[in-house]
């Protein structure tokens, strides 16, 4: 184990929870996409993470595995006359809860904080151990 492979792991943290952050985000931006591309409505998206582990090096941090639809159920709305409405009435909205999207955004800025303290912790005890020699 290297000097750095600590940094290593803080930055693989890092570009996963930034990832996460991004797919929130875009969740949020569409939380009233009736319809998209596909002419359905937006499909709240999850990122799953694991463990990047190497049996020669070790522990290597975190990687992203999958960016997935949300297979619960989108919501219905009565809305006869909304443009997207169905022959029945009803719109289906994005399965998009802004609560548990919140709550997801700070978990990931909570874990994106921690990564940097352990980080800069990091970089000043190889700052420190470099004085030793002076």
């Amino acid at each position: 184990m290297s000097v750095f492979s600590g940094m290593e792991i803080s930055a693989s943290g890092l570009t996963a929870e930034s990832l996460k952050m991004d797919i929130i985000s875009s969740n949020v931006a569409n939380i009233n996409a009736t319809r998209g591309p596909n002419g359905e409505a937006y499909r709240r998206k999850i990122v799953s993470f694991e463990e990047n582990y190497d049996n020669k090096l070790g522990m290597l941090g975190v990687k992203v595995t999958s960016v997935e639809d949300d297979k619960s159920p989108l919501k219905e709305v009565y809305d006869p006359s909304h443009p997207d409405a169905k022959l029945n009435g009803y719109v289906e909205y994005p399965n998009v809860n802004i609560l548990v999207e919140m709550t997801d955004l700070i978990t990931a800025s909570r874990a994106y904080e921690s990564n940097i303290d352990t980080l800069n912790a990091q970089k000043s005890m190889i700052a420190k151990a470099l004085e030793i020699g002076k």
